[in-house]
């Protein structure tokens, strides 16, 4: 072989050994950080002219569906927390993002926050935005009970930013 040939042939392997490094960083990356999903809004396409024969719609016809979709999807007030994070137990400062989403609790493998305690139940409790966007807490018909801020939930609660949710050894609160 020529050396141009070696020379092109090592190149070309340093260039797909670098490409497998900056892939493997990005993989890890999204799994530390999770991936940022901006949802796209509806008033692009509601926007359109209308295409065809006849008269153009006025675009003020478009906006009741707007507000519709906006009022389905709720909005994240200013203000409003954005995080849970765990502040005692052995998961002290891990944190989840709230995104809208339900967060589950307990020691089944599928919740979104495992919690290796021995007095929390495998399905324990369910924290979640209701209609108007803010977060309550639901226990889960767990043995040991869910507590929040000293109190034992006998029914779903709204969150507040700061009152500490005790499960177990375990203590969660919600934050901006």
């Amino acid at each position: 072989m020529s050396e141009l040939t070696l020379t092109v042939m090592r190149l070309g392997f340093l260039a797909v050994l670098w490409l497998f490094v900056i892939v493997a960083v990005q993989v890890i990356r999204s799994d530390l950080f999770g991936t940022k999903v901006n949802p796209r809004s509806s008033r692009r396409g509601a926007a359109a002219p209308a295409t065809g024969p006849g008269p153009a719609r006025p675009a003020q016809a478009d906006r009741p569906q707007q507000t519709a979709a906006t009022q389905a999807q709720p909005r994240q007030r200013r203000g409003a927390p954005t995080q849970l994070v765990v502040v005692q137990g052995s998961l002290a400062g891990t944190t989840v993002a709230l995104q809208g989403q339900t967060i589950t609790l307990g020691r089944a493998h599928d919740s979104t926050i495992v919690l290796d305690d021995d007095y929390a139940s495998s399905r324990h409790a369910r924290i979640y935005p209701d209609q108007t966007g803010q977060w309550t807490v639901e226990d889960l018909g767990s043995t040991n009970g869910t507590y929040l801020d000293r109190q034992r939930l006998t029914v779903p609660m709204p969150l507040q930013p700061g009152m500490p949710i005790r499960i177990g050894r375990t203590v969660i609160e919600l934050r901006k």
